[in-house]
């Protein structure tokens, strides 16, 4: 990847953090891009770009909002890795739906705009897309119902993706992420909480029955996954997905084993938006660029819950999100 320069929007994210530092050891130039929303404390998207920055190798960071009119794309610009967007499904219903709206659509809808200068482009979707599908593993062709206005914005990019790859003739492929977890992750998911639970000896509040099924997919895998893509990978969306589809109680049980502590868990009623079972078919990627996930379940737990006690004192006192 000598020589290319790529755009990484949300570049201090978790997932966008990440790839901006394996896209730099592979050699690329890298232009990142992040506005630092308050959706979580800064200080982890601060250590994020730390780490970034302590990388040998060409990075420029730039701090804007996809939306606002300083932020416009440079003419060297090989190739865009647009994974900056609202997280969140929870969070998404209500007067927060605006937000929503303006930086998973409006700021998508600008960064296609670039596909008309033959700018590739590769972008976060989310397997939300699918809501509560009957058919396991999905396939990239089967329905798209979401269930919650998180997911019908994701939904909303593909479709905005399918109008400007067709009337630009133009790559723009979008990434079906499957529940990533791993060192780095926010907050305000599932397996970070946990840590901090068993960090705080706080409760950790489970929504449901516990059995609800995830597609969990090390963060690794998803960046290498999200490159070959780019690579190779042809106008459309893809299903991203680590090949470990197990139950939120299962996952309890491997953190405390790791972790050698218990947790204190409550059980509540489940909540809108939240979709039983996610399991996700990686055939067209693998197809298309021989990518297959590489990281065992347990293997990814303790990698995960060794990042959250180096960095304890963050995750206990300090980290906030709406």
């Amino acid at each position: 990847m000598n020589s290319k320069r790529f755009l990484v929007t949300g570049c201090a994210g978790f997932i966008g953090s990440r790839l901006t530092t394996q896209l730099i050891k592979l050699g690329a130039e890298v232009l990142g891009v992040d506005s630092f929303s308050d959706y979580y404390d800064a200080r982890l998207k601060e250590q994020n770009l730390k780490n970034i920055l302590d990388t040998n190798g060409s990075f420029e960071f730039m701090r804007c909002d996809i939306n606002s009119s300083s932020f416009v794309i440079p003419n060297d610009i090989d190739g865009i890795f647009h994974l900056a967007a609202q997280a969140g499904v929870r969070a998404s219903w209500g007067s927060e739906f605006t937000n929503y709206v303006n930086q998973n659509i409006v700021s998508t809808q600008k960064i296609f705009e670039n596909s008309g200068r033959g700018i590739p482009i590769v972008y976060a979707s989310s397997s939300s897309v699918y809501g509560d599908s009957v058919n396991f593993p999905v396939t990239e062709g089967d329905p798209l119902h979401p269930i919650s206005p998180y997911g019908v914005t994701k939904l909303t990019c593909e479709a905005l993706s399918f109008a400007y790859s067709k009337f630009h003739q133009a790559k723009i492929v979008g990434l079906r992420y499957f529940t990533v977890y791993g060192p780095g992750q926010r907050p305000d998911m599932a397996f970070t909480k946990i840590c901090r639970a068993l960090l705080t000896g706080d409760e950790f509040v489970v929504f449901g029955t516990g059995e609800q099924i995830r597609d969990f997919t090390f963060v690794s895998d998803a960046v290498d996954a999200t490159i070959s893509l780019m690579l190779e990978g042809e106008t459309g969306a893809y299903n991203i997905g680590g090949g470990n589809q197990v139950s939120l109680n299962t996952a309890l049980k491997a953190f405390e084993d790791v972790s050698g502590r218990k947790l204190n868990l409550r059980y509540v009623e489940t909540t809108k938006g939240d979709v039983l079972r996610t399991g996700a078919s990686t055939e067209k990627i693998r197809e298309a660029t021989g990518w297959n996930p590489r990281v065992e379940f347990q293997d990814g737990i303790k990698s995960h819950w060794a990042w959250a006690k180096e960095n304890s004192e963050l995750l206990i006192s300090q980290i906030n999100f709406k």
